[in-house]
């Protein structure tokens, strides 16, 4: 088997450990080039931004660190590491328009960014410093994008940005995200419309509605809560309350009782008391999520909360964590158990890889359901299944005619 001559490092800096993973990966690649071979060596992604200079220092091999915003220059970067340079791209860029596209892994969903970067700072988080300041992505180039998606067989597109309602807040004359999605949701041939991740700060009651009132706009929300104690939350910084986001979660049960929402929660942060913990929980316990993100604390470089002396025990972020999970498995449980008999409208996306002779969709809601079906046949295609079986993270049934 012939060896690559280029390797590409894509990483990601959220969980812990990530630096000491990638020095790990990296080092047979180093090897082969100490040892003559002609390869070149790039990192990638959230990790190159954040250690830059410091990955050549530790693995001189290494011809170039890029960060997320230098994506579509890569061409550029390797044409000045072919001049015999090493090169470290991560400093601030404006994010400029790609003529070329990403490559999609599905025929049938396709993810089109929207926004850029985050202007937040939450304590624990590493992302600002990665990712940049927040660059939205004019209307028109949008709206571009997905119409040639949907003129190349594309039925469902998912609008990305880690804090997608933030949109437009940066341009001027300033947009709405809610603008955006009544826009890009009226572009014809289009069959469904997602958009993540929301953020509880920012997120106003006219998504809500405008998901309400556009028919592709599927019934489903992603919002990160992170914890159910106020006094958690101002220490992480999010700049929002746990009444603000029952008040998000209230508006989507009276628009659209049926909605599916998911969210993301950190167990154990600094200074977390048990009543803090409980709190989460009872939180958990009012809304029911379809799922929960969940994740115990883990210090990040660069974050404030990694320098406070109020750090909690592994062993007690692992009780939490364990407890927590319990609690998320039992409500996406009972919220599928839900979905038993009726009959809910699938898009056909791929082959069940466990079993051939069935084909894997999602409902509007997001839950993956499993049916008997040809997949040659079926790809792209919205049909309709009868729901026989609910598990904990999928649903299966049988192919109906429409009722």
């Amino acid at each position: 088997k012939k060896k690559p001559d280029v390797i590409v490092l894509n990483t990601c800096s959220i969980r812990d450990h990530a630096e000491q993973k990638v020095y790990s990966y990296l080092g047979p690649h180093a090897k082969r080039k100490r040892a003559g071979e002609d390869i070149t060596i790039i990192v990638a992604g959230c990790v190159a931004q954040q250690e830059g200079q410091s990955l050549l220092r530790r693995i001189p091999e290494i011809d170039l660190v890029m960060g997320p915003q230098y994506a579509n220059r890569i061409s550029d970067l390797l044409e000045d590491v072919a001049n015999g340079n090493q090169v470290v791209a991560t400093e601030a860029s404006h994010i400029m328009e790609d003529s070329t596209k990403p490559r999609r892994q599905s025929s049938v969903c396709a993810w089109v960014n929207v926004i850029y970067g985050c202007n937040e700072r939450c304590t624990y988080c590493i992302v600002p410093t990665t990712r940049g300041v927040e660059q939205s992505r004019p209307v028109e180039s949008i709206v571009d994008e997905v119409k040639e998606l949907v003129e190349k067989g594309y039925k469902e597109v998912t609008l990305l940005g880690q804090n997608i309602d933030a949109y437009g807040r940066d341009m001027i004359p300033k947009r709405k995200f809610s603008d955006l999605l009544r826009t890009v949701g009226a572009i014809p041939g289009l069959e469904r419309l997602r958009f993540v991740t929301s953020h509880p700060r920012y997120m106003s009651l006219g998504v809500v509605d405008a998901v309400a009132e556009t028919p592709t706009a599927c019934e489903y929300f992603h919002v990160p809560f992170q914890s159910g104690s106020n006094d958690v939350l101002k220490a992480m910084g999010r700049g929002h309350t746990r009444e603000k986001f029952l008040q998000i979660v209230e508006r989507i049960r009276q628009r659209l009782p049926d909605a599916a929402i998911t969210a993301d929660v950190i167990v154990g942060f600094p200074g977390e008391t048990e009543q803090d913990f409980l709190d989460t929980l009872s939180l958990m316990e009012e809304v029911k999520f379809d799922n929960v993100n969940t994740a115990a604390y883990s210090p990040r470089p660069n974050t404030p909360a990694a320098t406070w002396t109020n750090q909690l025990p592994e062993v007690v972020k692992q009780d939490r964590l364990q407890r927590i999970n319990e609690m998320n498995l039992r409500h996406a449980t009972e919220r599928r158990a839900k979905m038993m008999d009726r009959v809910v409208e699938v898009l056909v996306e791929e082959r069940n890889v466990k079993v051939p002779t069935q084909v894997m969709g999602r409902t509007r809601h997001g839950y993956i359901v499993y049916c008997e079906g040809d997949i040659d046949e079926l790809r792209g295609k919205l049909v309709n299944v009868k729901v026989d079986k609910c598990q904990r993270y999928y649903l299966a049934g049988k192919i109906v005619d429409e009722e």
